[in-house]
């Protein structure tokens, strides 16, 4: 029965290593990432609408009392 010869894997074993971490890095570098939402300027965002400084109740049917 004839022997296995692994006078080669070493040199296998340690050159795959570098290649799949490289390859790894390619792909992460390949990879888009969702952004933040940038920062907006709060005094930017008041709008002046006409209903905004009034305040309103909104009733459900649910809320409104029973017709006897």
């Amino acid at each position: 029965m004839p022997q296995l010869d692994t006078s080669t894997w070493l040199t296998v074993i340690m050159t795959m290593l570098p290649t799949l971490y490289l390859i790894t890095q390619l792909k992460l570098l390949s990879t888009n990432y969702h952004q933040p939402p940038s920062q907006k300027n709060p005094n930017l965002q008041i709008h002046n609408i006409h209903w905004q400084p009034k305040w309103t109740k909104i009733y459900s049917p649910h809320s409104q009392p029973r017709q006897s």
